[in-house]
């Protein structure tokens, strides 16, 4: 019974994160951002790293210096790298884990270049390319290597220049969408998590 419960206890939190997730694509941001942080506050520094990976991903959306996005997805890589270093019977989160690296990485890039910080991005970058290979070929997949191909092109100075406050240099566009690819799934694969959006 114990044990269940336990099994339990990780779906229940990725759910109450999703829920939340939902509510800041339904455009409440600072609600969102509010309840986010209760949660990590709940999961604490020393939480599950599945759950702190994932909780810090869509904490770094509903931020408005780009400063405090950058310092949540690097929170964020820092628990994925977490999930790599388990025993022998965290084997199945580790093989997960190197499919969230295109994304994280694609998204620290994105963060660096709103900073300025264009070596830094460029290292990142090639960071998202290398791990590309964890990738399926989904939608998900497909979008996640477009939006590395599309930021490539921007550093490189032959893509478009950023449009101005908002706009994600590492978003997906979708149909009557923009997603920033977030390291959990998409559709087409097996997900933990919803991936992650701006509204």
């Amino acid at each position: 019974m114990a044990e269940q419960q336990e099994q339990a206890a990780p779906d229940a939190m990725m759910t109450r994160i999703g829920q939340v997730v939902m509510l800041h694509h339904g455009g409440d941001r600072e609600e969102a951002r509010g309840r986010f942080l209760d949660l990590w506050g709940e999961i604490g520094e020393d939480g599950d790293p599945l759950h702190r990976c994932t909780l810090a991903h869509y904490l770094a959306d509903t931020q408005d210096d780009p400063a405090d996005e950058l310092a949540w997805d690097l929170r964020a890589l820092s628990a994925a790298d977490e999930l790599t270093d388990g025993d022998v019977a965290e084997r199945q989160r580790s093989l997960a884990a190197r499919a969230f690296y295109p994304s994280l990485h694609l998204n620290l890039a994105a963060d660096y270049v709103k900073l300025g910080r264009s070596e830094a991005a460029r290292s990142h970058l090639r960071r998202a390319r290398g791990a590309a290979g964890a990738l399926g070929n989904d939608r998900y997949g497909d979008g996640v290597r477009a939006a590395i191909g599309r930021l490539e092109l921007r550093l490189d100075g032959a893509g478009p220049s950023h449009g101005g406050p908002g706009e994600d240099p590492g978003a997906v566009e979708g149909p009557g969408t923009v997603e920033r690819p977030g390291p959990f799934g998409g559709s087409g694969g097996e997900t933990l998590g919803p991936p992650r959006q701006r509204p």
